[in-house]
């Protein structure tokens, strides 16, 4: 019987040039940086100060976010007001960096003459915005005072300029109108942009309008709007539980951002923004920082009831803070009637046969968590 060598079978070990390469690899993973979130802001920048300001300054600050523009629509404000307070926002917090381009001056439908119409018939809106009666700060803050002086209240025109407290801008808005520089921006960077809306819907529907693929291209939309059943004793809610103001200024803008083929929808809702109030122990909070944004918190805004967008923007950045959302269908009422504006939900069982799409709508809130973000953020120094 023939005799076979028997041969030894030993353990393979990579070469120490492989386990260098894969050390070197590793560290090098460590310490480069991580990819930043790309957004794009549309916003109805009212100021100086205040929750559109805010709400921006929430995403400007976060060292894990890179906000490649801003983009103006008319609602809380008119339109070129808004750029030239969100211009001298960039400037005095350190981000002049950021391009800011001007879209919608007015709705795609509805006017502010048929809306006064529309209230004489159907009773009155609390909010309405660039139409209603706005508050214009009369003169700077005296000797480093933390707060603006006292308020008149007056209305202007979609091409007037009340005095700015905070002054003039120096740098300027793009020449581009802002539905042609959210699809460039989208195109420039496919399925990696998120559209963070926090205004009426205008600019984004047009965007829509113009480049059919514009929604799928992005990571998704976030955006403040709908109302769905708050438990809240404020009236303007309480009596009329679907009524959101950014859907309700433009109800068709809404309606076809809300069909759009986004790889996500997230809605913050009047449902848990009535729980987000922001504090005057916040601002105090703020106020101790040197930090150029906390500077601009505490000269230019004041506690108030809610925290709308600030809440959209920091639910975004930091997910954990949304402790409960509803999965529903979501529209708006385009009927031009009492309820023309007004949020319309539906289950998957429910659902019409129009297009409407999936939005996680948030209910609820970490708000402890939600306070401690925001502070930290606007006492951060960029």
């Amino acid at each position: 019987m023939p005799i076979y060598p028997i041969r030894a079978r030993m353990p393979q070990y990579p070469s120490m040039r492989k386990v260098f390469a894969t050390l070197l690899l590793a560290a090098c993973a460590l310490l480069l940086p991580a990819q930043k979130r790309l957004v794009l802001i549309d916003q109805d920048g009212a100021g100086p100060g205040g929750t559109d300001q805010m709400a921006m300054l929430a995403l400007l600050q976060s060292p894990d976010v890179q906000v490649l523009g801003i983009t103006m629509v008319t609602g809380d404000a008119w339109r070129d007001e808004e750029a030239l307070h969100t211009l001298r926002m960039l400037e005095l917090t350190g981000h002049t960096d950021v391009p800011v381009a001007k879209g919608a001056v007015f709705p795609l439908v509805r006017t502010e003459d048929e809306t006064r119409l529309d209230t004489a018939l159907y009773g009155k809106i609390a909010w309405l915005g660039a139409w209603g009666r706005v508050p214009v700060a009369t003169a700077e803050p005296a000797n480093g005072a933390s707060s603006p002086a006292p308020a008149r209240f007056e209305s202007h025109g979609p091409y007037e300029i009340p005095p700015m407290p905070e002054g003039l801008p120096a740098i300027k808005p793009l020449d581009e109108d802002a539905a042609h520089f959210l699809i460039r921006q989208v195109r420039a960077h496919p399925h990696h942009v998120t559209i963070y809306a926090a205004g009426p819907l205008t600019n984004i529907a047009l965007a829509i309008s113009l480049d059919p693929e514009f929604a799928s291209l992005t990571k998704g939309i976030v955006l403040m709007g709908g109302s769905l059943n708050p438990q809240t004793a404020d009236p303007e809610f309480a009596t009329d539980p679907r009524h959101e103001f950014n859907f309700w200024f433009d109800p068709e803008a809404a309606h076809i951002v809300l069909h759009a083929d986004w790889p996500r929808i997230d809605a913050t809702t009047v449902d848990v923004s009535v729980k987000a109030p922001f504090t005057k122990q916040m601002i105090d909070t703020i106020a101790k920082s040197q930090a150029p944004a906390a500077r601009y918190i505490a000269a230019w805004s004041q506690a108030r009831s809610y925290m709308w967008d600030e809440l959209e923007a920091c639910a975004w950045i930091d997910p954990a803070i949304t402790t409960r959302e509803a999965l529903v269908y979501m529209d708006v009422d385009l009927s031009h009637g009492p309820n023309y504006g007004d949020t319309l939900i539906w289950s998957e069982r429910l659902k019409p046969a129009t297009g409407v799409r999936l939005v996680h709508a948030q209910l609820d809130l970490d708000l402890p968590r939600f306070q401690k973000e925001f502070v930290d953020l606007m006492t951060r120094t960029p």
